[in-house]
């Protein structure tokens, strides 16, 4: 496949010696210097501002980050989805970019809007559908070979994936997303029970819903979480995918699987017009919360009352939850 060849900078499988994050490194490094457009994307981040918001059993932290305004805002509907090329489609990427081939799998890209310092997108080399249960096992391997120095995530397509059509993970540095240290603070840990040596735990006062799992073997995880997955089905009495957002961490020898149920994609403030508009559209980092406002304004102005009600609008209520819970 010659698009593809002309994309790789560097490959990695099983017998790579370079860890993956060494490559990374090296390919944000060259991309910075060769293709000006993630470099002013990476600049840019110096100049984003943070804010923290005090909730009431919790803090949530606001990014003002006005380059994510494309993602925060993009058209997720199947027309519009259907009217244009898929950007990570590999003959549609940038002349520029380059990324690091996964197992002859994925192609891990410098995201040209990045949130954090390294952000990197984990794009599929063929056009697959933003589904996760295919590629269970990838969140798995791709945590391990991440770690310890990335936090894997995934959106699901009406959970904040602004590329639906086609299957990509995210990759943001280890511990930055604030849910990370609350899964370990053992207040918030609600021990539900064991599965084939998976602790399946809910946590608590966040403002939304959240499970975590737990455990040393990949398959096991795996198995329970399809298993949770086809839970939330039978509940909510569906057939499609749940709308979920899933955080993968590993740290040897476990995994850390966190993952937020969701009731509907934007909150409404989203769809009001004129200045009654908050373009805050939820997907995993901003569940794990840090929420990325990319107009000034709303920066300025979202509270804490705000926070609360997206996340209870958004997130599944926790009656529901706990009937969805294995």
């Amino acid at each position: 496949m010659a698009a593809l060849d002309a994309k790789i900078f560097a490959s990695y499988n099983a017998s790579t010696s370079t860890p993956l994050p060494a490559l990374l490194s090296r390919l944000l490094e060259n991309q910075k210097r060769d293709w000006p457009v993630i470099a002013e994307g990476f600049a840019s981040l110096a100049y984003a501002q943070l804010r923290e918001v005090q909730c009431r059993t919790y803090s949530a932290w606001l990014q003002f980050n006005p380059k994510r305004i494309i993602s925060t805002g993009a058209k997720v509907d199947a027309r519009s989805i259907n009217q244009r090329p898929c950007f990570l489609c590999v003959e549609n990427l940038p002349v520029e970019q380059q990324g690091v081939l996964y197992e002859n799998e994925f192609l891990l890209l410098c995201n040209p809007m990045p949130i954090f310092s390294a952000h990197f997108t984990v794009s599929h080399v063929r056009h697959h559908p933003q589904l996760i249960d295919p590629f269970f096992d990838k969140l798995m391997q791709l945590a391990r070979d991440l770690s310890p120095d990335f936090t894997l995530f995934y959106n699901g397509a009406q959970c904040g994936a602004s590329a639906p059509d086609h299957f990509h993970f995210q990759a943001a540095p280890a511990g930055k997303i604030p849910i990370e240290q609350e899964a370990v603070q053992a207040s918030r840990r609600e021990f539900i029970k064991e599965i084939e040596g998976v602790a399946v735990i809910l946590l608590q006062d966040l403002g939304r819903t959240v499970f975590a799992f737990e455990g040393s073997r990949a398959a096991n995880i795996m198995n329970v979480l399809r298993r949770q997955l086809n839970k939330m089905q039978t509940v909510l009495n569906i057939a499609e995918e749940p709308k979920v957002n899933i955080l993968c961490a590993y740290q040897t020898p476990n995994w850390r699987v966190i993952l937020f149920p969701r009731r509907k994609h934007r909150p409404e403030v989203f769809f009001r017009d004129g200045e009654d508009k908050v373009l805050i559209s939820p997907a995993s980092v901003d569940m794990g919360g840090l929420i990325v406002t990319p107009v000034e304004k709303d920066f300025k102005a979202v509270d804490a009352n705000m926070i609360e009600a997206i996340y209870r609008e958004v997130s599944r209520d926790e009656a529901t939850a706990r009937q969805m819970l294995l």
